[in-house]
């Protein structure tokens, strides 16, 4: 190739290779980064800070207290450190009474825990067409869960009171009984229609207390799961011939199943830590006994508190393998379903 001026070569006419022009740090943006970060570490450090103190530190101060042999006169000068042993633990463990109260514990929270749920069922399908005063009535379902419940044990060992009460007035006078009921006093066990449930009458009673106490939360989640649910598909089910009981098994049921799972793990939990309504309404008497009032005895009658939280401790690993194990085969028929 030629141009004026002479002959171009290969290598003249080749353009030289574009060079990679470095970029320019981006300190403007890491800086930002960091200061981004750094604000958000002080947006969060009061509540990390809250949490330390009135959730972590009294977890560490409990397992600490455990493996020690503290009472009451030496818990000033017991620390974090100290001579561990499981001493508290054999003894715990060994006991008289220990499986007698643990035994009662999952009585109480399974019964209350599915009485309430199948109370709240019921209560939420029975409220679910409009009609009115509904809302008045929904209001009233809300009492038993929103009262104190010091007044309401108070009022239920009044109306069950033997000599007094209004329930076995009404029972020796209207439903024939021979004498009256020792409903929370009474050890004997309960046998209905001629089966021995090796329950007390007193936990019977503490256990339909608690159902009648808790089943208003699970109206509430029913009762919101309900309203959200599609109307299309029960007019389908009743325009193809479907029974009620049809519609509610194959409809209403699969629908509220996530829902009543949920309740279950929730209502589980705080009916195995509940302490009051046991204690308010029996004490612990009449084969009544669960591990969170054999706690506060140790704790308070006995002032062995290294016992107290050796329990509590055990009672805590308890619930976490049951719930462990529920979630697990809960979440197995989910994944199936």
């Amino acid at each position: 190739m030629t141009v004026a001026g002479g002959p171009v070569t290969q290598a003249e006419t080749a353009a030289p290779p574009p060079q990679a022009t470095p970029r320019p740090p981006k300190r403007g943006r890491s800086a930002r980064a960091r200061g981004d970060r750094r604000t958000g570490y002080l947006l969060i450090s009061p509540t990390a800070v809250i949490v330390f103190v009135m959730v972590i530190l009294p977890i560490l101060w409990t397992v600490s207290l455990a493996f020690q042999h503290v009472r009451l006169l030496n818990l000033r000068t017991t620390g974090f450190i100290g001579d561990y042993s499981l001493d508290n633990f054999k003894a715990v463990l060994t006991s008289p009474g220990f499986v007698d109260a643990l035994v009662n514990t999952l009585v109480y929270s399974v019964g209350g825990t599915a009485c309430a749920i199948g109370l709240g069922l019921v209560a939420a399908l029975a409220l679910r067409r409009p009609f009115r005063g509904r809302g008045f009535v929904r209001a009233c379902m809300l009492l038993p869960y929103v009262a104190p419940v010091v007044a309401a044990t108070f009022l239920w060992k009044t109306m069950l009171n033997p000599q007094f009460g209004l329930v076995n007035h009404y029972g020796t006078t209207l439903l024939g009984w021979n004498e009256p009921i020792a409903f929370l006093s009474s050890a004997a066990p309960v046998s209905p229609l001629g089966v021995n449930l090796h329950i007390s009458q007193a936990m019977l009673t503490v256990v339909m207390f608690e159902a009648w106490r808790s089943f208003p939360f699970a109206f509430l989640f029913l009762t919101a799961r309900m309203m959200a649910m599609p109307v299309s598909l029960e007019e389908a089910a009743a325009v193809d011939g479907a029974a009620p009981t049809q519609t509610f098994r194959y409809i209403v049921l699969p629908q509220l199943l996530p829902t009543i799972a949920v309740l279950t793990v929730l209502r589980f939990i705080w009916t195995f830590n509940n302490f009051d309504d046991i204690y308010l309404l029996t004490g612990g008497g009449a084969n009544t006994q669960v591990v969170a009032v054999r706690v506060y005895d140790y704790l308070i009658n006995k002032a062995d508190i290294g016992a107290a939280a050796a329990q509590a401790l055990v009672l805590a690993a308890i619930l976490a393998v049951l719930v462990t194990v529920y979630l697990k085969f809960a979440g197995r028929s989910e994944e199936v379903a």
